[in-house]
């Protein structure tokens, strides 16, 4: 049964969603839709019931002290909703939880029953999956649809993956079967340094939901650990020859896919940005997808055995990041979810 007592009439509501699990490469997607919640100070209304969806052993409850009051947090799916002002004001109802264990069919109804009710008009699912990409150059974000109207007016990619998906996925899909308008967008996360956070991917799925939603989203001091981040995988990989000569095969084969026409896109929706934040527009566990459909684990990371090597990296034709989609929900490097 839906509660939503104590819910105001929403404004061009939009759901925003992210899953932590094999959709979440580097947390980069859960933070993300976590950093809007404490930027702009979202009201959990809502939770789904863990008993449905979850298993314990896999997604273990956790104890904590409240007053000197033993507490227990069960794993589990939130809502909330945030106001967005300005000349435009709008809502996002924002969904955060962990990628279920069982009954996915039932947990996206109960998802799509919300946005029923709340009157959303689109839903934005946001992943991160590893990728062959290095660090040194922008994360590849990639945004596709399962609407073949709405793909032609955001100008996103209409998604034809065929493989292993998600809770990202099978969530889009619902969507489109129950009629509402939903978008994944992708980031691709190095797959030689995979542990979270990582804030770069983040920050780059942020930038991406400002420029699809036309919006502007504060972003507290996100840059600046993105550029830590950056510096600290930087020292990591010149410790290492190897991993360094990896990442260097790695630069050389983005730069030589880059095209002029993209790099021309890029500048003009950085510049759209710039405009937008300098006018104020509104107030400020296991494995995980990789672009070949399977799960990937993380590199620069020391083990009893030693320090993990990459694999010898692919010698593309055309350079890593083809128009092909080759994720489990995605593309290929640059990839998204069905």
């Amino acid at each position: 049964m839906i509660e939503l007592e104590g819910v105001p009439e929403l404004i061009d509501p939009v759901m925003v969603a992210a899953f932590e699990g094999w959709n979440d490469a580097g947390d980069a997607a859960s933070t993300a839709v976590a950093h809007l919640e404490r930027e702009w100070k979202g009201e959990v209304f809502a939770a789904l019931d863990a008993e449905d969806y979850y298993d314990f052993q896999v997604n273990r409850p956790t104890v904590f002290m409240d007053g000197g009051v033993r507490k227990i947090t069960w794993p589990t799916t939130r809502l909330s909703v945030v106001r967005i002002g300005g000349d435009k004001p709008r809502d996002l109802v924002l969904v955060r939880g962990i990628e279920p264990s069982m009954r996915w069919r039932s947990f996206c109804n109960e998802l799509l029953g919300f946005a029923h009710e709340l009157g959303v008009e689109l839903v934005v699912i946001l992943g991160a999956l590893l990728g062959d990409t290095p660090h040194t150059r922008p994360v590849p974000i990639s945004g596709t649809t399962s609407d073949a109207d709405l793909a032609r007016r955001m100008d996103l990619e209409e998604t034809k993956y065929e493989g292993p998906t998600g809770i990202v996925g099978v969530l889009q899909e619902a969507c489109t079967h129950a009629g509402v308008p939903a978008v994944s967008l992708w980031a691709a996360v190095p797959h030689y340094v995979s542990q979270p956070p990582n804030p770069k991917a983040t920050l780059a799925l942020l930038n991406r939901l400002e420029d699809l939603l036309d919006l502007r989203i504060p972003l507290g001091e996100l840059p600046e650990d993105a550029r830590a981040w950056q510096v600290g995988v930087d020292q990591l990989a010149a410790e290492d020859s190897e991993v360094a000569e990896y990442v260097q095969t790695l630069e050389e084969a983005r730069d030589t896919a880059e095209l002029p026409e993209a790099s021309g896109e890029a500048i003009a929706r950085e510049f759209e940005r710039y405009l937008r934040r300098r006018d104020g527009g509104g107030p400020s566990s296991g494995g995980h997808a990789t672009a070949e459909g399977g799960e990937g684990g993380s590199y620069l990371r020391d083990s009893p055995s030693g320090r993990t090597r990459p694999p010898k990296p692919p010698k593309p034709e055309t350079g890593p990041e083809t128009e092909s989609e080759a994720g489990p929900d995605g593309d290929d490097e640059d990839s998204s979810e069905d």
